[in-house]
Parts: structure tokens; C-alpha cells; sequence
């Protein structure tokens, strides 16, 4: 039986840089985890319990070796091209004091080099839609001509299947060789997704405002947008409603996956209550609750895929409130 959601983009490996001293400075003090928003949307679809499948590119090297592992302990199925020739992309972060990540750069300088810009239209041909009812991507495969025409793959191929598309912008410079292009061809993806989701930065920079009733008037075909602020809590406007959440109120240790941790959640309580759920307020305003939980205790332990928490510890914690419940810590979900 096909799994319920297909993610399909980079898997790779964050190295994230420990210390006070610049990364170009020191070759020490790095930790691998493993990560990419699909893939960390994948894995935290099985924490909670809902089946998901990863469609990627790894290099034939040992890092694509680790992270094939990495996924079968997650329990993901996964239909993996394995590129000769491309590494398996390394990402450089730092995180400052507050948890907050920043992306310096590659492992190699050029970000084309890398096996997942070179996912076969051909690979996804191999990929069945039947039973599947959500497709989750990112953008950055956008800026890398193979992977663009097996993303567009993908998309009519779900289309022809009935599954909801998902698109999550996930802005990210460093990713593409020609920034001047990006903006032209993630609002070409948006225009036809079902569910949008975006952070609030990400909405200013792509769209010129961060109103999410604003925002998905934009886009007729699309139900729902999703937009993230950190602080400020999450919300999200259909064409009918909106609704916003507060933050959760912790001490975050690294935020990296977050926000796919809480986009995770959302499809997952989409799984449990169904699409038409997000034409009723009250639910949302539980969806988005759930959601809220999931990626506010992603930040409680370093790199994404690690950190993310079963059902069974989102439904039984308890600790950090709203943020208008005067808590004390960082807060809440962004990215």
C-alpha cells in the first residue's frame, strides 16, 4: 500500500558548526545531522504516526549511505536515485545563543554540484501516485534544470492522481546559482498548489506583504496558506476564514526544522480529520494548536530529524504555554 504522503527534494546533511570562532577559522567542532525539508517533513510525518515515502537524489558516496540509513530508522520508505559523480550535499550552519541557525554555505562552493540538483524526470516516472493523498516539495529544486523537470513530473503526475499538492517555499539564497531568476518561478509553483505554506519574511520578500487573507486571494486555485512568525505565533487563511495561533513559549536549543516539523503536523492532523476540515475554524484553530506543539519541541534538542517528537510526547506535553500565557523562554516556530 502506497504511503498516504509523498515528499519529494533535498535530503543532506546539515554540519552545524559549534563555537564562537568563524567556521572558516577552524576545521573542528562540527556535528552531522541529517537533514532537507522534505526529508525532515518525512520523518516527522512517521514520528507521528502517518506513512510517508522520500523522493530524492544521493550521491554514491558515505554520507548518501548514512542517510539511507538514517530514513529506514525513521521508518521511510524511500525511492532514492543515487547520482555517480555528485556528492551528497553538505549545508555549513552556525546557530547563535538563541538557537537561531544560519546558512553559510556548501561543502563544495558550487550549489549545482551537488547529486540532488540532478533528480531524474525519469526517476519520478517510477513513482506510484495511487492511494497517495498529499505531495509536499520545497522550491530550491527549482533553481537546477533536472531536478525542475522532475518536480514538474511529479506534480502532473499527482494531479493526474487526485493528491493534494503542497508547496512550501522554504526560501533559501544560497541554493541557487542565479538568485534573479527565483522569484518568477516559486510564484509559477504557487499558482498551482493546494495548500501554501511560507514564513513571514519569505511572504515579504516573494509576495510584498505578510497578510495570509491577502496572500492566498492571490492564488484562486489554492485552499489554504500557511504562514509561520515565530514569535508572533501561525496562521492560516483559506479563501473563506482566517485563523491565528500564539507561540509556544521554550528554551530552544536549535530551531533547524521547525518549520517542517510544524508543516509535518499540519498534514498529519489533515490525515486524522480530513481536507474539509480547513473550511472549519474551530479545527484549524486545533490543527494549528498540534502543529504549534510539534515544531516548538523540534527546538528543544539539536539538528532536525533527532529532535522531532512522537505523537505520544505531543499529546502528553504539557509544559510551555501560549505566549499570552506570559511563559518565560524563546519562542515558537519559524522557517
Amino acid at each position: 500500500m502506497a504511503a498516504p504522503v509523498i515528499c519529494l527534494g533535498e535530503y543532506l546533511v546539515d554540519r552545524l558548526f559549534e563555537g564562537d570562532e568563524p567556521p572558516q577559522a577552524s576545521g573542528e567542532n562540527w556535528t552531522d545531522y541529517p537533514g532537507g525539508a522534505p526529508a525532515n517533513v518525512a520523518t516527522a510525518l512517521a514520528k507521528l504516526g502517518t506513512p510517508s515515502c522520500l523522493v530524492s537524489a544521493l550521491g554514491q558516496d558515505p554520507l548518501g549511505d548514512w542517510l539511507l540509513q538514517i530514513l529506514d530508522q525513521q521508518g521511510v520508505a524511500g525511492q532514492i536515485q543515487r547520482v555517480a559523480g555528485a556528492p551528497t550535499r553538505t549545508v555549513l550552519v552556525q546557530r547563535d545563543e538563541t538557537g537561531d541557525r544560519q546558512f553559510i554555505g556548501f561543502s563544495t562552493p558550487d550549489p549545482a554540484a551537488f547529486a540532488d540538483a540532478h533528480l531524474s524526470p525519469d526517476w519520478v516516472n517510477t513513482v506510484d501516485f495511487s492511494g497517495v493523498s498529499y505531495l509536499v516539495m520545497g522550491t530550491l529544486g527549482l533553481a537546477y534544470d533536472s531536478t525542475a523537470r522532475a518536480m514538474a513530473r511529479a506534480l502532473d503526475l499527482a494531479h493526474q492522481a487526485g493528491t493534494k499538492r503542497v508547496i512550501d517555499v522554504n526560501w533559501r539564497p544560497v541554493f541557487w546559482p542565479d538568485q534573479t531568476l527565483a522569484a518568477a518561478k516559486i510564484r509559477d509553483l504557487l499558482a498551482i498548489a493546494d495548500l501554501i505554506k511560507l514564513s513571514r519574511d519569505e511572504a515579504l520578500w516573494l509576495l510584498g506583504t505578510d497578510d495570509a487573507t491577502a496572500i492566498v486571494q492571490q492564488f484562486p486555485h489554492c485552499a489554504a496558506v500557511l504562514l509561520t512568525d515565530g514569535a508572533n505565533g501561525s496562521t492560516c487563511a483559506t479563501q473563506h476564514h482566517c485563523v491565528t495561533r500564539p507561540a509556544f513559549q521554550v528554551d530552544s536549543i536549535d530551531t533547524t526544522g521547525a518549520g517542517d516539523a510544524f508543516l509535518a503536523g499540519v498534514i498529519h492532523q489533515l490525515g486524522q480529520r480530513g481536507w474539509p476540515s480547513l473550511h472549519q475554524p474551530d479545527a484549524l484553530a486545533e490543527i494549528l494548536r498540534y502543529a504549534s506543539v510539534v515544531g516548538a519541541l523540534t527546538t528543544l534538542k539539536p539538528g532536525a530529524i533527532a529532535a522531532q517528537p512522537t505523537a505520544v510526547e505531543v499529546e502528553g506535553w504539557r509544559g510551555g504555554g501560549d505566549r499570552e500565557g506570559g511563559e518565560v523562554g524563546r519562542l515558537g516556530v519559524d522557517g
